[in-house]
């Protein structure tokens, strides 16, 4: 028997909880921005009058501005969206405990179990987008389907305010002919290499050679060929699981460019500070160091290399994130974001490297000395203990980091 499973997007969420907020913008066009002043100044979310101008999720702020110059821009309140998130997902636990969230403002269920009590998908989807918009306030677009893809490109098929079923009698006819993109998973990039392929549409993808896609996009192109064809058996988590940490990692767009490798320097150890406090809170240690270039351009460049032992020290990760950047970067370009993350991860109390060798009790030491390190600035604050390579950094960078949620603030 075929599962039923729902997915449940809140529209334009952050843009319709503030519209909800203060009713004298909610028949205005609505952008909920980033901070221009810390150059995170894009859309985040915006509403359907916003839309009808042509703005779009992503985009500068000063772009919408100029296809709307009536553009109401709001700053987020993520605390807010958290509040409304939550009571979003305790209608969902009302029919199922398998709820799992994708983002703040979307969810999966699986409702397989609950028809019994509560009648079909599409009557449980019906009834969840009618609480929604009582209790709420807002709205959400209702996906049914017999897997998460499908479910997921029915919600987005309709808004707001809808329901859409997809079943495994009609999903060919309702969605092959959908632009390839559609599909979950399928991003720019990937949707690039398949038009190359002559594969436009969803339809195309189901019927190409697997053989085809796996020499241009490896495994990743079967399981998209899958996913075309209706096969993801891939399970709805239930409420509280918790997922097998992958990796770790930071990024942060600075508040001007970085121009040289000694700036370039200190922001690593910032974030590798972070990543190595992050690491040894959840007992792990990680052997691949990847860096994350965005350059004044906004291109992207990602590149990473191996660490000899699994490690967690800081100093460690800092000094291989430094050599990847100074092997990767000519400074043709300046830099507006870095990024550190730690991959390929073991659980510390399962995973002993031995070594006979005498540095194995100088890593020791050192990563001892970072745990003090974490149990002091746990107590008194980040900038209790600093290092000295972090003491020389350009004055405007301190309000500015220490506004960063993964940067503690003094006390």
């Amino acid at each position: 028997m075929d599962r039923i499973i729902l997915h449940s997007d809140l529209n334009n969420f952050y843009a319709s909880v503030e519209c909800l907020r203060n009713p004298a913008i909610r028949d205005k066009p609505v952008a909920v921005c980033g901070s221009q002043s810390t150059r995170h100044g894009i859309v985040l979310a915006k509403n359907y009058e916003a839309r009808k101008y042509g703005v779009k999720t992503g985009e500068p702020v000063w772009e919408a501005r100029a296809k709307c110059p009536g553009l109401v821009v709001v700053k987020p309140n993520l605390p807010l969206y958290l509040k409304f998130s939550a009571m979003a997902r305790e209608v969902y636990e009302h029919y199922s405990n398998l709820v799992e969230p994708f983002g703040i403002d979307e969810s999966w269920l699986d409702v397989t179990a609950s028809t019994r009590l509560f009648g079909s998908g599409e009557k449980i989807a019906h009834e969840i987008r009618v609480r929604i918009k009582k209790e709420l306030g807002i709205t959400a677009s209702v996906g049914v389907s017999f897997n998460k893809v499908f479910a997921k490109l029915a919600s987005d098929m309709k808004k707001p305010d809808a329901v859409t079923v997809i079943s495994r009698e009609d999903f060919k006819e309702k969605l092959w002919g959908l632009p390839v993109e559609e599909l979950l998973y399928v991003g720019p990039s990937t949707r690039e290499k398949l038009n190359r392929l002559a594969i436009f549409t969803i339809g195309d993808l189901a019927n190409a050679s697997p053989a085809l896609l796996n020499s241009q996009l490896g495994v990743w192109g079967q399981t998209l060929w899958l996913f075309a064809n209706g096969c993801d058996d891939t399970p709805v988590r239930k409420a509280g699981y918790e997922s097998v940490i992958k990796g770790i990692g930071n990024s942060l767009t600075t508040p001007r460019d970085l121009t040289c490798n000694e700036e370039a320097k200190a922001l690593l150890y910032v974030l590798a500070e972070s990543v190595g406090e992050r690491l040894r809170k959840h007992g792990m240690a990680g052997r691949a160091v990847q860096i994350t270039i965005r350059d004044s351009r906004l291109a992207f460049v990602q590149r990473q290399a191996k660490l000899p032992f699994y490690s967690c020290i800081t100093s460690e990760i800092a000094g291989k994130a430094y050599d990847i950047f100074l092997k990767s970067w000519d400074w043709s370009q300046n830099i507006r974001l870095l990024g550190v993350r730690v991959t390929d991860l073991v659980e510390l109390d399962v995973f002993t490297q031995l070594s006979l060798l005498p540095e194995e009790a100088a890593r020791i030491r050192r990563e001892m000395l970072e745990r003090s390190v974490d149990r002091i600035r746990e107590k008194f604050g980040y900038y209790s203990v600093q290092r000295a390579l972090l003491l020389k950094r350009d004055p405007m960078w301190t309000q500015y980091l220490e506004g960063n949620t993964f940067f503690p603030r003094r006390i």
